[in-house]
């Protein structure tokens, strides 16, 4: 199974926000969407980085409720760690755990074209565990 096979499930879309945007719309942003992190781009298409709920967990312990003020590009992280849609979900997974992130957007003919979280992983991979048992159930009853 690879990443393609949970964008096809899942879609392509991705919610992006410019750098300049305020951490107080991102914020607001993420809960109206129940999304863990956003994709920073001027463009929709490259990636200046992305903002996840640790960045901005961070920064509060940090500068307090000030951060809300600050820009996006003040908190997100810029080394923004990507996979395409033909990487396997088995290296997906191992990726994120050891790099331990929750999100990873997926970049193919240099554009954005997805976004792949921990949940939709775990999803994947136990939806193929569970197609696998009732392949294993069909081939034993019918054995």
């Amino acid at each position: 199974m690879n990443v393609e096979t949970i964008l096809k499930s899942k879609g392509r879309a991705v919610i992006t926000v410019a750098p300049e945007t305020s951490v107080a719309e991102a914020v607001t942003l993420l809960r109206r969407k129940s999304i863990g992190a956003v994709v920073v781009s001027r463009d929709g298409a490259n990636i200046d980085g992305i903002l996840s709920e640790r960045d901005i967990v961070h920064a509060l312990a940090d500068q307090g409720t000030r951060l809300l003020e600050l820009s996006v590009a003040a908190l997100m992280s810029r080394n923004v760690i990507t996979c395409r849609p033909s990487d396997s979900v088995a290296d997906l997974m191992g990726l994120m755990t050891e790099r331990r992130i929750r999100h990873v957007p997926v970049f193919q003919n240099g554009a954005l074209c997805g976004i792949v979280s921990i949940g939709d992983v775990v999803k994947s991979r136990l939806d193929e565990v569970e197609w696998e048992a009732s392949s294993l159930r069909e081939f034993i009853t019918h054995a």
